[in-house]
């Protein structure tokens, strides 16, 4: 998608990825096939690009700076911030260092250290430090007893966050530009298994937590360097505070309605920030609700996907297919947006949005529509 909204500006974008035939292969000038820590493949990238950036926080960051210094390309957002955000500790730190509201949080090494954290925090949230993404290593916990299992889940160093008991989650999608940082109005995410389901927009919250949403998103941009999308993940307290829970220094899937439901989408947004250029308007064009397609599959299998005539029926719906050769089970696959009228019934058009994706399924190879 990011190629997508590059090519439009007169910008070829060049991807490293270790999947030969990417998804984003069709539409990129060229994959060069190598691993996030691949010395070779990250400078037979710098050598070809006047600026490098990344949508995986896998990327190897100190790999990152010494390229970018020896072949004088920028690299958006920093190695520094790729450092702090990918460690979920390092990231909260650095975040309640600069004042940026955060749950309370602990670090957890072993089964002693969560079982006090429990004692401190009640239920916590046990994190992965490193690695974690669509819920993998996020194991909740509650009882003491199971303590040695949920460090054994997460698989390595890990974090305790307190669990919060949040009206809503909330997601900014913030972008720092070069002289200028601009925000999306704030989207509600409903979350399932610790994976995204739905983003609806406006989100259904009052004026006063939009605009505190805002404030803590332009706080987080202030603890961090680099020009760039910023997905920014919230809660919403039921007194209407605003906590972060995660960062991510890319475009993110909770920004994916900007496509259809802004004027000038988070992709087309990193591409001008990471180039210096000017960036576009943030306004909310209508109501607007994304929803993901997920693997619906018991076991991974060749990604077909059936019955799309369902969405490209609907006048105001929009199917974007990742292109990804396997489908698994919940595996995030493509996304559908659906654009309502403004001051429409949005509990409408989400309800709408998700008996439309409801009719989408995956199909064995063999089967004929």
């Amino acid at each position: 998608m990011l190629a997508e909204a590059a090519a439009p500006l007169g910008v070829d974008v060049i991807v490293l990825d270790p999947t030969p035939d990417c998804p984003a292969a069709p539409v990129a000038r060229d994959q060069i096939v190598g691993d996030f820590d691949d010395p070779e493949a990250f400078e037979a990238l710098a050598a070809r690009t006047d600026a490098l950036t990344f949508e995986i926080e896998l990327a190897d960051a100190d790999l990152l700076d010494r390229v970018a210094e020896e072949y004088d390309v920028s690299v958006d957002p920093t190695p520094e911030t790729l450092q702090t955000i990918e460690d979920k500790l390092v990231q909260k730190r650095a975040l309640e260092d600069a004042g940026v509201p955060v749950p309370p949080f602990r670090r957890v090494d072993d089964a002693t250290d969560l079982r006090a954290a429990l004692d401190e925090f009640g239920a916590v949230m046990l994190k992965a430090r490193t690695g974690g993404y669509d819920g993998r290593g996020n194991v909740p916990v509650s009882d003491p007893e199971d303590a040695a299992d949920a460090i054994e889940a997460v698989g390595g160093p890990a974090m305790a966050e307190a669990f919060v008991d949040f009206a809503r989650e909330l997601s900014v999608i913030a972008v720092q530009g070069d002289r200028e940082v601009r925000t999306f109005p704030p989207g509600e995410n409903a979350h399932d298994e610790e994976i995204l389901r739905e983003t609806i927009l406006p989100a259904r919250t009052t004026d006063a937590v939009v605009e505190r949403a805002d404030d803590v998103a332009r706080d987080v941009l202030d603890a961090l360097s680099g020009r760039g999308v910023f997905g920014i993940e919230l809660f919403e307290t039921p007194a209407g505070e605003i906590l972060v829970n995660e960062i991510a220094p890319r475009p993110h899937n909770s920004g994916h309605w900007t496509i259809e439901g802004a004027r000038t989408s988070q992709f087309e947004q990193h591409v001008r920030a990471v180039l210096g250029w000017p960036l576009g308007s943030t306004r909310l064009r209508c109501p607007t609700v994304m929803t993901n397609v997920l693997g619906t599959v018991a076991e991974p299998r060749p990604a077909r996907l059936g019955n799309v005539e369902r969405v490209l029926e609907a006048p105001d719906a929009s199917l974007h297919w990742y292109g990804k050769d396997e489908v698994r089970p919940l595996r995030k696959m493509g996304h559908v947006t659906l654009t309502g009228d403004r001051g429409g019934d949005t509990d409408a058009l989400l309800a709408r949005a998700q008996e439309i994706r409801g009719s989408l399924r995956f199909e064995n190879t063999g089967d004929h529509e």
